[in-house]
């Protein structure tokens, strides 16, 4: 593993925030001021190829990048916003179902966030 590829490593996995490659690169920028945009995309990259860190996808908005330990997350439909919640481990319960072994799954779940759930209330209260 490269010099880079342990410290974007570090970086994921002491953050509690969801981090984009530009902010991973700000942070890497503060130890290794030489450090190119590029090389942090392809880091992350590999270290998802690696099942090292997770990619974390969502519709009209920049990868996000977080720690592997096993947990799920909560997605703001309206803004984006990422917010880790702890379901338990379901594998078990989705093999049953399914009928065959699960190798890994990704569960976002979709919601209002409280902010813009107010903004909606305040729009509704304007027509």
């Amino acid at each position: 593993m490269t010099k880079y590829a342990k410290k974007i490593l570090e970086i994921i996995s002491s953050s509690r925030s969801h981090m984009t490659a530009e902010q991973v690169f700000e942070v890497l920028r503060q130890s290794c001021p030489k450090v190119a945009l590029a090389t942090v995309y392809n880091n992350l990259n590999r270290l998802w190829e690696e099942d090292l860190i997770r990619k974390i996808s969502v519709e009209g908005m920049p990868d996000r990048y977080d720690r592997i330990q096993r947990h799920d997350h909560l997605v703001c439909k309206c803004c984006g916003r990422l917010a880790d919640v702890d379901l338990g481990d379901l594998t078990q319960q989705l093999e049953s179902k399914i009928g065959m072994p699960i190798l890994s799954y990704d569960l976002k779940l979709l919601y209002l966030c409280d902010s813009c759930r107010e903004q909606q209330r305040q729009k509704q209260k304007g027509m």
